[in-house]
């Protein structure tokens, strides 16, 4: 193994840890209630709140990994920040739209994993009343974060090579 394949490694490993924080911190602490609940409707009003939520969490991103390049004089490219940055949007904005991650789901034979924890599904959580609890433990969740780390991956990947 070469000190370039090393170094590049290196780098992979670093680019990677910042977005994953960024994500994190993007996608929970940055974006708003509103476009959570309205970045999956259908038409503009969908499409305008998920391109807000997708802006924002890219921004952070940008803002996270800015001073971890800085500070540990990775070498990165201005061309293979962009490229994995820009990649990352926009497969988040495919997930978040929620109808394209659903049917991405159900083509793999994850529809049941898909509805867990949702009212769709025979065995969703309840009140004590017996009516729907919503919780962030849905299988909709779950693929839609292993989606976006798979694109962090990705994104990180690109950085570090380009």
């Amino acid at each position: 193994m070469t000190d370039s394949t090393v170094l590049k490694a290196a780098v992979f490993a670093a680019v990677f840890i910042a977005l994953y924080i960024a994500h994190s911190v993007g996608d929970h602490w940055v974006q708003t209630s509103c476009q959570a609940a309205t970045k999956g409707q259908p038409g503009w009003t969908g499409r305008l709140a998920c391109g807000r939520h997708v802006i924002g969490l890219t921004a952070t991103k940008a803002i996270v990994l800015t001073p971890v390049v800085l500070l540990l004089d990775l070498p990165v490219t201005l061309f293979g920040v962009s490229v994995g940055l820009t990649l990352d949007a926009a497969s988040h904005y495919w997930a978040d739209r929620r109808t394209t991650l659903r049917r991405l789901a159900h083509r793999c034979g994850k529809s049941e994993f898909y509805s867990l924890g949702m009212p769709d599904h025979a065995a969703h959580p309840t009140t004590a009343e017996g009516n729907y609890a919503p919780t962030l433990g849905t299988g909709a969740y779950a693929l839609d974060q292993s989606w976006h780390i798979l694109w962090l991956g990705i994104a990180a990947l690109l950085i570090a090579a380009l």
